[in-house]
Formats: C-alpha cells, structure tokens, sequence
C-alpha cells in the first residue's frame, strides 16, 4: 500500500512507517462507539455551588496565586476566519445583488454596529471611491463585501481570528487577542506582576501574532499594571493524519505524493505538553466579551481554579500518605469515598479487593492530571456533552463526549442524550504536575481509540480523514476529570460574523 517514495515523505514529516499503519488501520476498522453510564447532571457528576462555597474557591485561587507558580493560559488560535463568513462567500457567489437571507439581511441591518466599521468604510472609501452608505444607497452590497473580505480591503477571509477587530471602545477597538490579554490580567496575574498566555498558530500567521503583539503589549502593560509573557507555537508536523480515498487506499495528488491533513484540536496536546506550567486555563480565542460583560467571566474562572488547587491539595494529601504506608483501613476508605464523590470516579470492583489491591487502584487514578471543565446548561449553543462513561478499565469517570461518538441508534444512548441538561463551552483549568512538582507525560493519558473519520474533498475528489482524539475530549480521557456548573454569561464565542451583533459583543 505504502511505496518506496511515500517512506521518504514520511519521514519529512517526523512520522514513522508504524504510524502510517496504524492509521489506516483505523481507517478499515473505524472507531468504537463509547459506551455510557447517563448524561452528566447536576443530580449525577456537575457541582452546582452555592454563593458561599463560590467565595471560598475564590480565596483558594486568590492564595494560591501569592504562591511562586507558574500559571499560563492556553489559546488555540490557529487557522483562519473564513468560516465565520461562509454566508458572506455564498452571497458573494450568488446571483443575487442585494440581501435575500435572513443572514445578509441582519449583517447589512446592523453593519455600522460592528467594531471594524470604521476601518471597512475607510476601505470603501479608498477602493470604491464611495462610503458604506453610499454604496447601500446605490445597491452596491457585494463591493462592501468584497472590502471586508478580499485583500484589496481589510482581508478578514485569510486572517486568522484572533487578530480580527471584536469590539468598540470610546477609545479604539479590540482584536478577539486583546481581549484575551485584558480577560487574563484579571485572574491570572502571579505575585510577580506576570501574566503568561500560549497562543497556538498557523506557522505563516506567527510573524503576524508577533508584529501585533509587540506593538500592543506596553499600552496592555501600563493599564493592568502587569507583565505580560505571550509565547507562540504551531500544531506539530507529526500529528498530521494521512488521507486516504473511499476505499481506503492512501489518497495521492496529481503528482502522485501522499496527501496529509491536520489532525484536529486534538493534535494540540503535544504543544500542551511542552508548556511547562503547574496550573493551565484553556480557552477558546473567539470565547471572549469586552469589559462590560467580563465580570460574570473572572469570577468564574477564579471559582474553577479554586477548585482545582482545592482538590490537587487533597490528592497530594493521599498521595504522600500512601507513599508513607502509615495509612489506617479507614483512611483507605475515606480515600475511596474520595474518589467516588469528588472524582465522580466508580468502580463496581473495589469491594472485591483487598487494602493491598485498593491501595494500587487508589494511587494509580490519584497520580493523573486534573482538570475542571465549566459547563453551561444547555440552550441551544453548540458543543459537546458532559456524561458519565465507561473507561477501558472498567470504571465510570466523567468524559466530554461528541455526538460522533455515540451510538445513537441505542436507545439507552439516546435516552441519555435526551436527560443531557448542560454542554462544553471549552472552559477549562489543568494541572499537569504531579506531587513532586514533575509534569506529567500528557500524551500517556490519550484514548488513541476516541478519534474519529470525517470526509472531505480535494482538487473535486472524496477523501476520508482522521481526526485525532479532540483536546478536551479523548485527549484527556485518562484525567481526572470535575465538572463545575457556570452561567451561560461567561460563554460568548463568535462563530459567525453576526455574533458579534449579539448584545454581549457589544
């Protein structure tokens, strides 16, 4: 299947031959379906917290970060926008000269409510010779498109997301980047002053996250009275993932070469476990507010970390009471009830073991990354689910699942899709050290068998490909896992250009 040539090319690519074929075995074989325990529900695995436990998870993070620790911040920013302005293209590409979708409708309705106005009519100005208003008065919507999306104007089709123009100021704008700079001095800042972020990027976006934050980071510094540390990478060249034609065979271009796709957000746990950081919040670039709505969003990220040094100062308790051996049966079970209760871990097998056994099991699920994923209740946004599921061990944990990998022909699967009150907005705080203060080796902690098969095209030909286990899905499916409710205030993405119209962007 491979030949002599497709070895060379793999190798370009920092891959091996194995993991050539294991991928399209993957391919034939495809993927299991995970099998679940219910839906994850405030009654059965999402903390729901009552306005005084918030404080004292408040006072958790707010001591922890007098501490020297390194806490850093985690983007995925890469790719460009244009999904955001899929309709715009089709607009673009149609027949028709003025709005007729409800979508082209809103966006021209409100086009002076965006933040990038200004800069668009200047565009408009230079290029056509004519203001917005001018050109919606002579019907002349498809130049004002052109502006915004094509490079003769501001380019938004091929920049990428985190540098296009979010929200009004009285005293200027703010990129989807920015934002995260402002959002994070506000809950991140150590006793050092520092604020650190990691932004994941495309390798020809970097210069540009570059250029845009060196001339933006002293006016960020100044006003938070911080020091901001922000550091780049790209998506690993060896998490790319073959392609292979419908009947399974690897897909080759017109020059016959393999053809390579990105892996997915999942790839990105490699740049994750090269950071080195005791505490990691994660969260999406397009997933930020201005000022005005930001208050709802720094309580709650304070109240999740707080309980996640909450619980790591626990495990570490355990930890070093069992590696001391000076533990009584009773504080064996209060550490099983530990991990049942606040790990939402079960396991049907523990009362057939002994304290010796019980004692193996209770370290090997403690000495694990941990994580707290802030849910939101459902209304309707798009994400995956929370829910209790089977792991390979037999046990039950908590796991962020997508529709793709559940097998809704099963009624007891569908039951549980339909009892599913909350969703993933990507809202999440790791800790990816262990008791002595080593990183964890996080790429020992993936569900090689959670990835999954999509099709796509190239050069007007089906192809299959694979996405990796996802970041915050099988990436982390080994971690410990808590769950800890928010409200939908703090979940503000922008996955079409109109959303930016919505009241919280402006």
């Amino acid at each position: 299947m491979l030949i002599p040539n497709d070895l060379t090319q793999i190798k370009t690519k920092n891959l091996t031959e194995a993991q050539m074929e294991e991928q399209l075995a993957f391919f034939v074989k495809g993927f299991p379906f995970l099998e679940i325990k219910s839906a994850a529900t405030v009654e059965k695995g999402i903390m729901r917290l009552s306005d005084e436990q918030q404080e004292g998870y408040i006072r958790c993070w707010e001591e922890y970060l007098s501490g020297d620790r390194k806490i850093l911040k985690f983007i995925p920013a890469s790719g460009a926008a244009s999904r955001m302005f899929k309709d715009l293209f089709s607009f673009l590409s149609s027949s028709n000269d003025t709005p007729t979708t409800d979508f082209e409708k809103t966006f021209f309705d409100g086009i002076t409510h965006f933040a990038f106005f200004t800069s668009l009519n200047d565009c408009c100005l230079a290029n056509e010779g004519r203001s917005i208003s001018a050109l919606v008065a002579d019907g002349k919507f498809k130049q004002i498109v052109s502006n915004l999306l094509d490079k003769k104007g501001l380019n938004y089709s091929t920049l990428p997301k985190g540098l296009l123009v979010f929200h009004n100021y009285p005293d200027g704008v703010r990129t989807a980047m920015e934002e995260h700079l402002a959002e994070s001095a506000l809950y991140l800042k150590n006793n050092s002053e520092c604020v650190s972020l990691h932004f994941t990027v495309l390798p020809e976006h970097q210069p540009l996250f570059e250029q845009f934050i060196e001339a933006k980071k002293t006016a960020y510094e100044r006003f938070f009275s911080a020091k901001f540390d922000v550091t780049f990478s790209a998506q690993h060249s060896n998490t790319d993932t073959i392609a292979v034609d419908m009947d399974n065979t690897p897909f080759r271009d017109i020059n016959g070469q393999l053809v390579f796709r990105p892996g997915g957000h999942g790839a990105l746990i490699e740049n994750l476990n090269d950071l080195d950081a005791d505490v990691v919040f994660i969260k999406n670039i397009d997933n930020v507010s201005p000022d005005a709505f930001k208050e709802a969003t720094v309580r709650y990220k304070k109240v999740i970390a707080g309980v996640l040094v909450a619980l790591q100062k626990k495990i570490f308790d355990y930890i070093r009471l069992i590696e001391s051996g000076d533990y009584s049966h009773e504080q064996i079970e209060e550490m099983i009830y530990f991990l049942q209760r606040e790990l939402c871990i079960k396991n049907p097998e523990t009362k057939y073991l002994e304290d010796v056994e019980l004692i193996l099991y209770i370290k090997h699920k403690l000495m694990r990354p941990l994580r707290i994923c802030a849910m939101v209740q459902n209304e309707g946004e798009p994400g995956g689910g929370p829910f209790r599921a089977f792991n390979a061990d037999g046990t039950i944990s908590l796991q962020i699942l997508e529709s793709q990998q559940l097998n809704m022909d099963n009624p007891v699967v569908a039951k549980a899709c339909e009892q599913s009150t909350h969703f993933n907005p990507v809202d999440l705080v790791c800790a990816l050290k262990d008791v002595k203060g080593n990183k964890y080796n996080l790429s020992d902690y993936v569900d090689k068998n959670t990835g999954f098969i999509s099709e796509k095209s190239k050069d007007g030909r089906s192809l299959k490909a694979l996405e990796l286990p996802g970041l915050w899905n099988g990436s982390m499916s080994d971690w410990n896992t808590v769950f800890v409710e928010v409200p939908i205030e703090t979940f503000n993405p922008v996955k079409t250009v109109n959303d930016l119209l919505r009241p919280q962007h402006q």
